[in-house]
């Protein structure tokens, strides 16, 4: 029934497939479940339930995109988003996070309409092939950056200089090329789970070499999300001078899901002969209710990450992934400390080989 609904033998995949690469979407991306509250503690959203809220988005958006749209993405708040709106919209223009938050469900709630009229549809598949590849290069390029700053390999400078190389000395940086090298290695010999066994490797040795900590505890009760949840302000929001916030959501949102959305689809060799993804509207759509959902939660902008590149590097064909992908976010309700001590230095490397290939 499971293959059947999910197309695994005409996508040329399995369940087993699907759950490694499920597994390495999450992997990849579960820094989200800490960065994206930290980032909104800045603008008053209490950690704690700032952290479900993630969680949940990311549960229901990828359920919701696995069961419906049947594609191996993967959906949470997005990065970037989350800064504009704590440190630009409540920090610089002194707005207070509950109008954040309504301005966020008020772009969402646009989306979803364009998204149903087949305005987004319309203009994705009016794009020429040849950019649509530039967004799956482009994507490789950020990926492999991101992974050389997480890994220490490369670190941000100044403008003059806007990277620096790295300390090849620390052991940080030398257990982030041995992930590398793993990988590749396994990659070469065709071995299935060559990312995952890469990222758990290094984190054992990191935790041998103690630049790893591990948590107090592995598990955890939820936070009470009561002080966010649903607390949103769209009549705030629905002011002129709120109108710049809204735009500035709204066209952030649609070219970050429109790239990431045809970028990975190329990688996941899901285009059609006209370069076009088919029913795209169905990603769409998911993409932008999560984006509705989490601000009733209590978080930005979700979208379709980049990360999920990784997931399909490692095999994900079909929606089964983002549901393996989606449960692993609600496992980590519970397993938070346990997920948080995957150090950037051993995802960063999978996203330097995912971004080269």
């Amino acid at each position: 029934m499971i293959e059947k609904y999910f197309h695994l033998e005409e996508l040329g995949t399995s369940v087993k497939q699907e759950l490694i690469g499920g597994f390495t979407t999450f992997i990849t991306m579960s820094y989200i479940i800490i960065v994206n509250p930290k980032i909104l503690e800045a603008a008053g959203i209490p950690f704690g339930p700032s952290m479900v809220a993630t969680i949940l988005t990311a549960f229901v958006g990828t359920f919701a995109l696995g069961i419906y749209a049947n594609r191996p993405f993967a959906i949470a708040p997005y990065m970037g988003e989350n800064a504009f709106i704590a440190f630009t919209v409540v920090k610089v223009l002194g707005y207070s996070w509950q109008t954040a938050l309504g301005a966020i469900f008020i772009s969402g709630a646009i989306f979803t309409l364009i998204t149903l009229l087949k305005i987004r549809t319309w203009l994705a598949n009016s794009i020429p092939e040849s950019l649509k590849i530039s967004f799956a290069v482009g994507i490789g390029l950020f990926l492999t950056f991101i992974g050389l700053n997480d890994t220490g390999i490369v670190t941000l400078g100044v403008a003059g200089a806007p990277v620096h190389v790295g300390n090849f000395g620390d052991v940080k940086v030398i257990l982030a090329i041995v992930s590398f090298l793993i990988i590749v290695v396994l990659m070469i010999k065709k071995i299935n789970g060559s990312i995952i066994v890469g990222i758990i490797s290094v984190t054992l040795l990191g935790i041998i070499l103690k630049v790893v900590e591990m948590p107090k505890s592995v598990f955890s009760l939820p936070p009470d999300m009561s002080e966010i949840f649903l607390k949103l302000d769209i009549k705030g929001a629905l002011t002129w001078g709120f109108f710049a916030v809204i735009l500035t959501v709204l066209v952030t949102d649609f070219v970050d899901t429109l790239g990431t959305l045809l970028g990975v689809g190329y990688k996941a060799g899901l285009m059609d002969k006209d370069g076009n993804l088919p029913e795209i509207e169905k990603p769409m759509l998911c993409d932008a209710l999560s984006t509705v959902v989490g601000s009733l939660f209590g978080t930005t902008t979700a979208g379709i990450y980049i990360e999920s590149a990784a997931g399909i590097e490692a095999g994900a064909r079909s929606g089964l992934s983002a549901i393996f992908t989606s449960l692993l976010f609600l496992l980590a309700l519970f397993f938070a400390p346990f997920f948080t001590i995957i150090p950037s230095f051993a995802y960063g490397s999978a996203l330097i080989v995912v971004g080269i290939l």
